[in-house]
This record gives C-alpha cells, sequence and structure tokens, in this order.
C-alpha cells in the first residue's frame, strides 16, 4: 500500500489540486512520518512549477486550492508570501462577499490563518472574516460538513494533538482514496500497540522507583505524562524519547508539588542548593522524603546523559542539570510569592513563568532524545534561553495552562496566575485579561512559525522545532 502511495506523489499523475489534497490527507491521518521526503519533494516541485507562485496560476483562483496549498507549504517549512491572497479582497480591502459562500475554502483559509507570522494582517483578518461566516453558516450546513467545522473553530490543526487528530480524521474519513484509509487504520492500530509497550515500560519504570508510595502527597499521573509525550513526538520510531520525557515529565509532577504542596520554604532551599550542586554526597542535608527524590531526579537525568554519550559521544549532563536547577529557582520563588501572599507584576509573572512552565525541561531532554547527530553548535544553539524557539512554546504553555487553571489549583495553594497578575496591575475586568492572554498566546504562535519555518531547512534541528511547536 506505502508503495502505491509514493507512486502518486512521485509521478505527476494527479492534477495539482489532487495532489493537494492527497498530501493534506496523508498529514490529517497521522501518515506524514511515512511520506515525509515524499510530501516535501511534491509540495517543492508543485511551488517551483509556479513562476513567482502568483498571477494566473488557477491554483490560487480557488479559494480552497490557495489556502490548502498556503498551509501545507508553511507546514513543512516551504516560504510562500500571505499575499497569495490579495486576490479575493475587492477594491475597498475586504474581503469579497462571494467568497463567504465558498463553505470548503473558508474553512481551508480558517486552518492556514494559524500559519501566520508577525504582520501579515491579511490572515488575521482572514481568521476573524471566516470564523464569523463559518459560524453563521453552521446552521444551514448538512451534519457532517458541521461536525468539520465546528471540530476546526474549537481548535485549528495546527494546534491539535496529531495521534489524536489522525484518530478522528480516520473515524470522519470520506475521501476517494481508500487505499490510504485503509493504511490509515492499519497504522494506527500498529503505533497504539507500540504505544502500549512503552507504558508497560515506563509503569515498570515508575512502580521499581517507588515514589508513589513513598511521596502519597504527590499526583501520580503516570498516564497523563505518557499522554503529553505522544503530543511532543508522535512518531513511532521515537519510543526511546517518549519513554526518557515520560520519565522527565513524572519527576516534574512530583517537583512541582513537592514545591506547591507540602515542603516549608526552609526545606525548598535545601531541595534547590542540592539540585545547583548535583552532588549526590548533598543528600544527607535534605529532610528524608526529598532524600528519595532528589536520587530518583539524580539517577535518572544522569542515565539518560549517559545514553547520550554513549550513542552520540556527547556530554550533556551539563545542560540538563541546568534546566532542572533553573526549574528549581523559579519553583522556589514562586513559593516565597506564595508564602508572602505576593502577587507580581505581569511582565515579571511572565519572564519567570515561562521557565517554571517546565517546558525548557522537556525540550532540552526531547532534543537529545530524538536527534541522530548531536553537534557542539545545536547544543549551544538549544542552551541560550533568549531564542524564540524555545521561550515561544514555553510561554503558550504556560499563558494556555493558566487560562485553563481550576480552582482545584487554587485549593492546592499555588501562586498567582497570569489572569490574576494582569487584574491586580491593570485594574482589569477578567474577561479583559483573558482576551490579553489569548493575544500573547497568539502572537507566540507567529514568532513561532516564524522560528520554525526558518530553521526547518537544518535537518538537525528539525525534530526539535517540530516538537517544540507540539510541547
Amino acid at each position: 500500500m506505502e508503495m502505491e502511495i509514493r507512486w502518486l506523489l512521485e509521478n505527476e499523475c494527479l492534477e495539482e489540486s489532487e495532489l493537494l489534497e492527497l498530501i493534506d490527507d496523508i498529514h490529517r491521518l497521522g501518515l506524514g512520518y511515512k511520506f515525509q521526503k515524499h510530501t516535501e519533494k511534491a509540495i517543492s516541485s508543485l511551488l517551483i512549477s509556479i513562476p513567482s507562485r502568483q498571477a494566473n496560476h488557477k491554483i490560487f483562483h480557488d479559494l480552497h486550492d490557495c489556502a490548502l496549498s498556503f498551509r501545507l507549504a508553511r507546514q513543512l517549512g516551504f516560504s510562500i508570501s500571505a499575499d497569495i491572497f490579495e486576490r479575493f479582497k475587492d477594491s475597498k480591502g475586504d474581503f469579497k462577499a462571494t467568497v463567504a459562500t465558498d463553505i470548503r475554502g473558508m474553512l481551508s483559509l480558517q486552518e492556514a490563518s494559524y500559519l501566520g507570522f508577525d504582520g501579515e494582517s491579511i490572515l488575521e483578518e482572514a481568521r476573524e472574516f471566516t470564523g464569523f461566516h463559518l459560524n453563521k453558516m453552521m446552521l444551514s450546513m448538512d451534519t457532517k460538513s458541521a461536525i468539520r467545522v465546528s471540530h476546526a473553530l474549537e481548535l485549528p490543526f495546527h494546534y491539535r494533538m496529531q495521534r489524536l487528530e489522525a484518530r478522528w480524521n480516520i473515524e470522519m474519513y470520506d475521501g476517494k482514496n481508500q487505499l490510504l484509509h485503509n493504511l490509515a487504520i492499519m497504522d494506527f492500530n500498529m503505533v497504539q500497540s507500540i504505544h502500549q509497550q512503552e507504558l508497560q515500560q515506563v509503569s515498570r519504570w515508575w512502580r521499581e522507583m517507588g515514589l508513589a508510595n513513598k511521596l502519597s502527597f504527590a499526583r501520580n499521573r503516570l498516564m497523563e505524562s505518557f499522554m503529553w509525550t505522544i503530543g511532543m513526538v508522535p512518531q513511532p520510531q521515537f519510543g526511546k524519547c517518549r519513554v526518557g520525557l515520560t520519565k522527565v515529565v513524572q519527576l516534574i509532577t512530583v517537583l512541582d508539588d513537592i514545591y506547591d504542596v507540602y515542603a516549608s520554604p526552609q526545606d525548598l532551599q535545601l531541595l534547590t542548593n542540592a539540585v545547583h550542586k548535583w552532588d549526590v554526597n548533598y543528600v544527607d542535608h535534605l529532610p528524608d522524603y526529598m532524600k528519595m527524590f532528589f536520587l530518583a531526579l539524580y539517577n535518572t537525568v544522569n542515565e539518560l546523559a549517559y545514553d547520550t554519550l554513549k550513542e552520540h559521544d556527547q556530554v550533556v549532563i551539563s545542560q540538563l542539570k541546568q534546566v532542572w536547577a533553573d526549574l528549581c529557582d523559579t519553583f522556589l520563588k514562586e513559593a516565597k510569592w506564595r508564602h508572602n501572599n505576593h502577587i507580581p507584576k505581569f511582565d515579571e509573572y511572565l519572564n519567570h513563568g515561562w521557565v517554571s512552565s517546565s517546558g525548557a525541561v522537556l525540550l532540552t531532554h526531547a532534543y537529545f532524545l530524538v536527534t541522530h547527530n548531536v553537534t557542539d553548535e545545536a547544543t549551544k544553539y538549544i542552551s541560550v534561553y533568549g531564542n524564540n524557539l524555545m521561550r515561544s512554546p514555553c510561554t503558550i504553555f504556560r499563558l494556555a495552562n493558566d487560562l485553563s487553571s481550576s480552582q482545584e489549583d487554587g485549593e492546592r495553594g499555588e501562586v498567582a496566575k497570569a489572569v490574576s497578575c494582569y487584574m491586580h496591575e491593570t485594574g482589569s475586568l477578567v474577561e479583559d485579561a483573558r482576551v490579553h492572554i489569548r493575544k500573547l498566546i497568539d502572537q507566540n504562535w507567529k514568532q513561532m512559525n516564524k522560528q520554525i519555518s526558518y530553521y526547518i531547512i537544518n535537518q538537525n534541528a528539525q525534530m526539535y522545532e517540530y516538537t517544540a511547536a507540539n510541547d
């Protein structure tokens, strides 16, 4: 089956619009990893075959084809201008009224609008325009179309977890290519079997670690931790990364509960010192319940660093222990805010909160777990905390988590979130604060889209950037 799909991608037997549909279906059905080189080559050939990618080419006269080619090109890291959508505007600079009647084209334009960069106002206008009209038209759509539109408006494909989205699309698939559909079903079941084996492996590790029994106050969220890793790194060939990251996520969860729920400020300072020193002998300074956690963290992180040394001849323990030390610093500061009933300024919270989101810990570990050719240059690059490809996904993670925070978080004693910090500083109402934070999330997505588009040509960094986008 795979050979036949490759033949369709390689032999120019499809019309350009059919080729775009096939590539889109491949990605939506969770098969992108199988045909990555072939889909990239097909999109590259398509763009090269269109002089200047503009003017009178038929693809750019059809809204659906135009939006789909734009989204796929951006998604795969190719350069393409948002100006191709100008032809769908009238002399006043508004989208033409006739565009609003094209449900399929409007839905594609809505999806494409989420791959914008800073300054591409036409994509912001497109999102607002399509969102308004699609919501309005849903009342008169057939059931299946309404379900698809509602699904896209709830969360675009660009933001969704690939494995869950693949299952949804397999169930909703009504395309012409039954062969592709059958391959997607077989692949989904195969990958699910791989994930079950990985879950058994990390479950055994967690039981043998014994932290759940010794630290009864800590949340036991192993399944949730594992699902996080599937969202970050869904490709079946990266099972080792998912196993390693599940360990990291689970340890972060316990660490978070130690700082948020259980320990005194004095004990937290001791634990922070221990992580900074990264010296097993310092364990004698810790309370009994912290000794076990510190040794579990120390052994797990050192083991992951050893695997990188063994496989790539790179010593990365300094990078790994540093991100854990930085995380402890931010957790300690939040604990002090909470202890002193301090609500920080919004910018102070954000400059601090992107680190305390733990995203940098996950992305740093993920890089060393998925990269086949670890280089000194790339290692230095991901160690620079100021780069947007590290900061943007962590900021999104922090702000999105804050927006969805429940009353339970307050009961657990967690520090003030972004919403309350913004309200306290500006005197805003809660909905105004939430609107501001959603705008910041959107802004960080645009920055990350640009970074991924710029760096994706470097195959060495590609998986790191892909993982960052799924963090």
